[in-house]
């Protein structure tokens, strides 16, 4: 059986050096996403990384594929791994992300499509509880990064140990949260400013 584990984390650092430890694990790039919040634009696209334009067209695949709400990582392929296939999104009440992998694919399907809150349904449809969905998205929405895997269940909980390393533990960012008077993610709000994301980072620093 397969399960997935999720986990956010405070900075893109911090979750593609998860990434790598699953991947590192045995856990294929195919089965992990990741979502971070881009509002203060410190992934540039072409600008601050290699371009990938396999198919001559001018345009960074990777950003394509965001843009269509494909497989974002499908475009670079190979042993590169899941990080080689950041493109860019934007997500309904998150605003723009960096994201990869799977989930993603679902999340920009079910935007596109006009259904709201795209990433909550996503993660609840892979199994990821109503309750820690909306937390997730909550989480990406104010800087955070999320990293999602589908996994053997017979594995599962040594994964886990391996995402739990530099993770934000989720019942203090809930309680965090609670404190403010939230309650759950709202797809139709307004993304944060790149000041706001920011401070809300320096949190958890």
């Amino acid at each position: 059986m397969t399960k997935v584990i999720s986990r956010l984390y405070n900075s893109y650092d911090s979750a593609s050096q998860a990434v790598r430890d699953l991947e590192a694990a045995g856990v294929p790039h195919s089965d992990i996403s990741l979502v971070a919040n881009n509002t203060d634009n410190w992934y540039s696209g072409n600008g601050g990384a290699k371009r990938v334009d396999r198919d001559a067209d001018g345009v960074d695949d990777r950003a394509e594929g965001a843009g269509k709400g494909a497989g974002i990582g499908a475009a670079v392929g190979g042993t590169a791994g899941l990080l080689a296939g950041l493109g860019l999104l934007a997500i309904p009440g998150v605003g723009p992300v960096v994201a990869a992998g799977w989930l993603v694919a679902t999340a920009a399907g079910a935007a596109a499509g006009g259904m709201t809150g795209g990433i909550i349904g996503a993660l609840t449809q892979a199994g990821v509880s109503d309750e820690d969905a909306h937390l997730y998205a909550e989480g990406v929405r104010r800087g955070g990064t999320l990293v999602t895997a589908r996994v053997d269940d017979g594995a599962a909980s040594k994964l886990e140990a391996v995402l739990d390393r530099s993770s934000l533990r989720t019942s203090d960012v809930r309680s965090s949260y609670s404190k403010t008077g939230w309650k759950s993610f709202d797809p139709a709000s307004k993304p944060l400013s790149a000041d706001e994301v920011r401070q809300n980072r320096s949190m958890y620093q």
